[in-house]
C-alpha cells in the first residue's frame, strides 16, 4: 500500500486525492440573498448532516483567491439560506449555476429556475428541487490557511422547515429511489443512486 504525506503534496493534489477517494458526496444546492436583493444559487459537494436534535446540516464553502464566495458572504450577512437536495430531474440547470457570474447577477435567472417563497425565512427556494430545507445560520467557522487568510467557511445551518414532494414521503420515510439523488465524484463525474443493500447493526 502506498503511503503519502499530504504535506508533500500541492493543494491541487490534495484536492484530487480527497475528492477522488471520499465518494460519492451528496450535492447541496444552496440559495442565499444578497443585501441588494439578488438571489444567489450554487452547488456544493462538501455537505453533510451534523445533528438531529436540533436538525443541523453543514456546508463547506471554499474561498476563491482568498475571497469569500457569494454564498458565504450572503449567509453570514442575512443568517439564512436554503439547501436543496440535488436530483436528476434538474441536474443540468443546477450545473449551470456553477458558472462564475458577478455578484449582482442571479444564477437562478441565468439557469431558468423557478423561485418559490420560503415559509420561515426570507430567502426563497427553488421549485424544481423535490426536497429543500430552510435554514438559519447556527454557526460559521473559518478554517484552513491562516487566521488572516482562511481557505474556507464551514456554514452550519439549523433546519427550521422541510419541504418534500408528496410522492416521496410516506410514514416518515423518504423514497430514495423515487428521489433519484445525484452525487459528486471527482472532476466532472457524477453518480446516480446505484445498487442498494442492507446490513443489520450488531447488537
Amino acid at each position: 500500500m502506498k503511503s503519502i504525506n499530504p504535506n508533500n503534496l500541492a493543494e491541487r493534489d490534495n484536492y484530487k486525492f480527497l475528492t477522488g477517494s471520499i465518494i460519492p458526496r451528496p450535492v447541496a444546492f444552496v440559495t442565499t440573498l444578497s443585501k441588494e436583493g439578488v438571489l444567489n444559487a450554487a452547488p456544493f459537494s462538501y455537505f453533510n448532516v451534523v445533528s438531529t436534535n436540533p436538525p443541523m446540516i453543514s456546508i463547506s464553502v471554499q474561498r476563491k483567491n482568498g475571497e469569500m464566495k457569494d454564498t458565504s458572504r450572503n449567509a453570514i450577512s442575512l443568517k439564512e439560506f436554503v439547501v436543496h437536495v440535488s436530483d436528476v430531474s434538474y441536474i443540468h440547470q443546477l450545473n449551470m449555476t456553477a458558472k462564475n457570474l458577478p455578484s449582482n447577477e442571479s444564477e437562478v435567472e441565468d439557469a431558468n429556475l423557478t423561485v418559490i417563497d420560503s415559509l420561515k425565512i426570507s430567502v426563497p427556494g427553488i421549485k424544481e428541487a423535490r426536497v429543500r430545507m430552510e435554514c438559519v445560520l447556527e454557526e460559521v467557522i473559518s478554517l484552513g490557511g491562516t487566521k488572516e487568510r482562511p481557505t474556507c467557511e464551514l456554514l452550519i445551518g439549523r433546519v427550521v422547515m422541510y419541504h418534500i414532494c408528496n410522492e416521496l414521503y410516506e410514514n416518515g420515510k423518504i423514497d430514495a429511489k423515487g428521489l433519484q439523488p445525484v452525487a459528486r465524484l471527482a472532476g466532472n463525474s457524477y453518480a446516480k443512486l446505484g445498487e442498494q443493500f442492507e446490513l443489520e447493526r450488531p447488537t
